[in-house]
């Protein structure tokens, strides 16, 4: 279950890649802030609730296997979960 406030340069997004940590870091460690980010997009697109915004990745990036299964979130946020087919 999301959080009812969400800061969006304060939090720590993770990746866990059949349950090892692959990816750990703070919202407030990226090059442009969340709302910059979502600032920019909205001049060229049109924004609806619950697209995604892939921006990159810190430090862990690594090859997916048929079959892992991968978690990933941000404080204060849901999880996403899937599994690579």
């Amino acid at each position: 279950r999301a959080s009812a406030v969400w800061h969006p340069t304060l939090g720590h997004i993770w990746c866990k890649v059949d349950g090892d940590l692959r990816q750990d870091a703070e919202l407030g460690e990226m090059i442009w802030t969340v709302s910059e980010i979502i600032a920019f997009a909205s001049r060229v697109v049109t924004l609806a609730p619950g697209d995604l915004f892939l921006t990159g990745t810190p430090a862990g990036v690594g090859p997916l296997a048929h079959g892992a299964k991968v978690r990933a979130g941000v404080t204060g946020l849901a999880e996403l979960a899937l599994e690579i087919v």
